[in-house]
């Protein structure tokens, strides 16, 4: 994995699968899944669908964060907390405005653009590639205790003693300059 792995210094956790019909790991997502400030972008949040959790499992936290924004700190996406061990998918679009796709007692924190909600991947012009590592996180507890009006940030550091696996799938984006 290139520099700047947003997980080098996290405890290590068990490995589980996660796809999406959305966009294959590695390949550049579509551009439903880009920001609607970007021509053909619509903002919408990818399918997930996730197996093979560690035992233990009692909820998931799904994040999407882009380490190579030119910010010093990444720029975060989307952070859905809370999701109950239960379930194991997302429909596409459940990160709109409402959440209503969400599962009963999911919900979305403010991302990085200080929405609710998932926000499209929109790289500065000639920045090169970015890449956007969709999470699924097994925790070992049933809720975080994260307010809803958190950061990404602040789940991420509440979940570091709390996961018991991650399912990784990294999406790309670039605009031409």
């Amino acid at each position: 994995m290139p520099a700047n792995d947003p997980f080098a210094r996290l405890p290590q956790a068990a490995s589980f699968t996660v796809t999406s019909t959305t966009v294959n790991d590695g390949a550049a997502w579509p551009a439903e899944q880009r920001s609607s400030g970007l021509s053909g972008g619509k903002d919408t949040s990818p399918q997930l669908s996730w197996s093979g959790a560690p035992e233990g499992t009692k909820s998931y936290a799904v994040t999407v964060y882009d380490p190579d924004a030119p910010t010093g700190s990444g720029f975060w996406h989307w952070a859905v907390a809370d999701i109950p061990a239960t379930v194991t998918e997302l429909p596409e679009g459940a990160g709109d405005d409402t959440g209503s796709h969400l599962p009963k007692g999911a919900y979305q924190l403010p991302n990085d653009a200080r929405v609710a909600r998932y926000t499209g991947a929109a790289p500065p012009a000639g920045h090169g590639p970015h890449r956007y590592f969709v999470v699924v996180h097994a925790l070992d507890i049933p809720s975080t205790g994260v307010p809803a009006d958190a950061t990404p940030a602040f789940l991420g550091f509440t979940m570091a003693g709390h996961t018991l696996g991650r399912a990784v799938l990294i999406a790309t984006a670039e605009t031409p300059a």
